[in-house]
């Protein structure tokens, strides 16, 4: 078990930063680093090269390249993983992990600039004025964003770094979020759609951050986009596949409303080409290059998230942010912890459930500013005894335990 630790291979089939290929040389492992392969060809070196574990970005993984593999572990170095047949992984027992939270900041702030964008127009004006063209009189409209409300779908961690940036711009905030409670929203300041349809009709500008699975897919359609009031600014920077793109273009033809989107459909998939799609000429529609993560200080993070994960994986087997475990279908309650932030709280929290042989299917930990306080909400196979929640309310540092059954 030992020799066969120390001899562990890692291809990396991406662009991967050197803080994050160096992190993995220290870890005593052999690290191949070749950006350029895809397809058949990094099918084939899969084969040749008998790698334990594989990191890529955007590069697409196909059941092909696994089958006959030693891979036991697949690393999307960013948040999402629908570039990574998860089934065929799943089926040759092969881990998928993710690195989610790593990039929100970064992504935070591109939503952030293609509102800005959107109402104030800002590369419209850059091109008239390329072109020789001065018209204040038109670019001087704009509604601002002082006052105004922004709606939020999703409260993962690019939702939670909206907050703060929103309510600098002196803007209100309303969110969905399914695993979102009132006392969530309460602690974080911002207000509570019981929907997403609730929420478009409170909303000056949406910004979508979800990620994409069989319940978000093609959730925002045009019966949604029918519910937005004029003048709203929509955003997204998560995944195309959760927009209903020719509902989308209906919607912005009309005047109704703008649109930033750092995702869409027909995205190129190479780094550099041409674009002759729909969205290449639409008015009223803002696209950046999918370019959401794409700062210095996000890569970074996500390298040495990397490197965590295959260090746990060695040490242990079983490595973190694995995605390809069933969780949310199969849970009943949602446990809410409001506590102290503090260290071996939610070890506490966990191995009191252990005890009790409740699986924890998911768990999301909101950190409440300078307060120094949290709220964990804990999805669980099964409802846990009031015995259990008693001692995990013992707990000097648990301020509250409450026991929510899951929605469905």
């Amino acid at each position: 078990m030992a020799s066969k630790l120390l001899t562990m291979r890692v291809l990396v089939a991406d662009k991967f930063e050197e803080i994050g290929l160096e992190g993995l040389r220290n870890l005593g492992l052999e690290v191949n680093c070749e950006p350029a392969l895809s397809g058949d060809a990094l099918r084939d070196r899969i084969k040749e090269l008998e790698p334990n574990v594989l990191v890529v970005r955007s590069t697409k993984v196909t059941a092909d390249m696994l089958e006959g593999s030693r891979l036991g572990l697949i690393i999307r170095a960013g948040a999402g993983y629908n570039t990574i047949d998860v089934s065929a992984a799943s089926n040759l027992g092969i881990f998928v992990a993710n690195c989610p939270g790593k990039n929100s900041h970064a992504v935070a702030e591109l939503a952030f600039g293609l509102i800005l964008a959107c109402d104030r127009h800002i590369a419209d004006n850059v091109i008239d004025l390329r072109n020789g063209k001065w018209n204040k009189k038109e670019y001087s409209q704009a509604r601002g964003l002082k006052g105004r409300t922004l709606g939020l779908i999703g409260m993962g961690m690019i939702s939670q770094a909206m907050i703060p940036v929103a309510k600098a711009f002196g803007m209100n905030v309303v969110a969905y979020s399914r695993w979102m409670t009132s006392e969530v929203a309460a602690a974080l300041g911002i207000g509570r759609a019981a929907s997403i349809k609730e929420l478009a009709g409170l909303s000056d500008a949406i910004s979508v951050h979800v990620a994409l699975t069989p319940d978000t897919k093609g959730v925002l359609d045009a019966a949604f986009f029918e519910l937005l009031q004029p003048g709203t600014i929509f955003i997204n920077t998560s995944r195309s596949e959760v927009v209903d793109q020719a509902a989308l273009l209906k919607a912005v033809e009309s005047g109704k409303i703008t649109a930033g989107l750092d995702v869409f459909e027909g995205e190129p998939t190479e780094a550099v080409c041409d674009y002759a799609g729909p969205l290449q000429t639409a008015k009223g529609v803002y696209c950046t290059h999918h370019i959401g993560a794409s700062t210095d200080e996000a890569q970074n993070a996500v390298a040495m998230e990397v490197v965590r994960i295959v260090k746990e994986f060695k040490l242990h087997g079983i490595p973190p942010n694995v995605i390809n475990i069933p969780s949310g279908d199969i849970s009943s309650h949602v446990i809410v912890v409001r506590h102290a932030d503090r260290v071996g709280v939610l070890a506490d929290i966990l191995n009191i459930l252990k005890i009790e042989g409740v699986n924890v299917q998911e768990m999301e930990n909101v950190i409440l500013g300078p307060s120094h306080a949290a709220i964990a909400q804990i999805a669980v196979a099964k409802e846990p005894s009031p015995a259990a929640l008693h001692s995990i309310k013992a707990n000097p540092n648990v301020f509250d335990v409450n026991l929510l059954p899951m929605e469905k």
